[in-house]
């Protein structure tokens, strides 16, 4: 569904993609596995995974209690709910084996690859969303309102391609995932998303660590070989794009409007957080609570524009940063809760992936489970929930859960570690 050209209408309406319809099919695949679970009679999630899934579902409750209004408190739950808990559920079910695993993970190369090509098109023809005055930032069809969406789509897929390259079954397989490697990082670099740069750069690095030395040294030299023939020979090394890269070491001696505006909300979400440590100011009050928490140093909002949008102000709705937007909306212990639950599917996987890495099958399928959930907690750093990419982060959550939770995801693994 995100893969569909934007909707009419959506654009004026600030949905700033095809979220609408993704989040609707996402609530059949849910739908789905609950019936199906009714009628076999089956339980469909083990203990543990009742435990780490359900950790979100009290500490979400417990601050919707906070909100100022019944409609924000049902709709903050129905989205907390849909990303941390029901849809990752429903991918943990749905995937049976890592023949499947790999299915999905293809499918986020494709779906990166489709993406990536419409943003490469619109920096190279001028269509795209606003940047430094021209209409050059590749955005896909997620919009001017969307500018993260592209980028969180393609660094998914590369995540998945280096990993599939570093552990795929052929070198048929391995061949093909780092051609498509190479293809996501130009569409990357023209996203001008400092955040999605970083956080793929430190997750390809710790792939390329865990796979081994020798596979370390062959994929570095491939990428330095594409990196000189894409900067030198195509040309893809603009002074925006070299503007863009040396503005990263300039975010606390220089910083721009917007790192100013992310650090003055930061600041105010803490704010909020120190008068109501606890519970904090309640489900989607971060907006209502602003502007008496930040300083003047923030701005109106960021402008919009390109890409089929005309110039607009979007107001600045939240920090802009998850773990903040949890702590100044839910409180401490809601951020315990939901970070605790990333933190055991990140230490769960980390297990499966060092028992993969010893020689048992499935060393692809780790590196993109723990790749794609590091890079999301590195991200949320930068970004939080938000917009129609988000129900993709709610697939990463599960295909993360699926290979720290599933027995058949380690069933395998555990026996080689066993020695059996």
């Amino acid at each position: 569904m995100l893969a569909l050209p934007l909707g009419a209408g959506a654009e004026q309406e600030g949905s700033g993609g095809t979220g609408g319809l993704a989040d609707a099919v996402s609530g059949l695949v849910v739908l789905f596995c609950a019936v199906r679970a009714v009628r076999y009679r089956q339980r469909p999630l083990t203990r543990t995974a009742l435990v780490v899934l359900g950790l979100p579902v009290v500490a979400v409750a417990v601050a919707a209690l906070g909100a100022d209004s019944v409609s924000n408190a049902l709709v903050g739950m129905a989205r907390y709910y849909q990303i941390l808990v029901l849809v990752p559920a429903a991918v943990l079910i749905l995937v049976r084996d890592r023949d499947d695993f790999r299915l999905v993970a293809w499918g986020l190369v494709a779906l990166g690859l489709w993406q990536g090509a419409i943003g490469v098109y619109q920096y190279l023809t001028g269509t795209g969303a606003s940047y430094a005055g021209e209409d050059i930032r590749a955005v896909g069809t997620f919009g001017a309102t969307d500018v993260m969406g592209m980028s969180t789509v393609v660094a998914y897929g590369l995540v998945c391609a280096v990993a599939l390259a570093l552990g795929g079954g052929t070198p048929r397989v391995r061949l093909g995932a780092l051609l498509c490697a190479a293809g996501l990082v130009v569409p990357l670099a023209l996203s001008f998303s400092r955040g999605a740069w970083i956080a793929t750069a430190v997750v390809c690095v710790l792939q390329i660590g865990c796979a081994g030395l020798r596979r370390a040294v062959r994929l570095v030299a491939i990428g330095v070989a594409a990196a000189i023939v894409l900067v030198g020979g195509f040309g893809v090394g603009t002074s925006m794009l070299e503007e863009r890269l040396s503005s990263i070491t300039q975010v606390t001696a220089a910083p721009d409007q917007s790192v100013t505006d992310r650090y003055t909300m930061w600041a105010a979400a803490i704010d909020m957080w120190e008068e109501h440590p606890a519970t904090g100011v309640g489900l989607k009050n971060f907006p209502a609570y602003r502007d008496s928490h930040a300083s003047i140093a923030l701005s109106a909002g960021s402008d919009v524009a390109g890409a089929g949008a005309a110039f607009r102000r979007q107001p600045l709705l939240s920090p802009h940063n998850m773990y903040l937007l949890v702590l100044s909306e839910q409180g401490l212990l809601s951020l315990c809760a939901i970070a605790g639950a990333w933190l055991a599917m990140l230490v769960l996987g980390v297990r499966r992936l060092a028992t993969a890495h010893r020689g048992a099958d499935g060393l692809d399928c780790a590196l993109i489970a723990c790749g794609l959930l590091v890079w999301q907690l590195i991200d949320f750093v930068y970004a939080d929930i938000g917009g129609p990419s988000t129900v993709l982060t709610s697939v990463v959550f599960g295909l993360a859960a699926w290979w720290a939770l599933a027995p058949k995801a380690g069933s395998a693994l555990d026996d080689a570690a066993a020695g059996r």
